[in-house]
């Protein structure tokens, strides 16, 4: 089953997460079919949070795709922000 979930990058303390569409056996940082977006937690100033290529991720969902909790959660509040 294909996942959308987030893939762990960044230093020591300071993370940087892909936002991935990957196969549900690989591993949370191993080999990923399509980068989507990223999440950046620890963005400071006019740094850019978070952002999602909204028709790829729909794509992804078309097809059978499912969001992991967080992903979806992120997914979410992004739609409230931009509205």
């Amino acid at each position: 089953m294909v996942v959308i979930r987030l893939s762990r990058g960044g230093a020591k303390k300071r993370p940087f997460f892909n936002i991935v569409a990957t196969d549900s056996r690989n591993r949370r940082d191993g080999r990923f079919i399509e980068r989507i977006g990223f999440y950046n937690p620890m963005a400071a100033g006019g740094e850019e949070p978070f952002r999602v290529v909204q028709d790829r991720l729909a794509y992804w969902q078309g097809v059978g795709a499912q969001l992991s909790p967080t992903v979806a959660r992120l997914v979410g509040a992004g739609k409230k922000v931009a509205a």
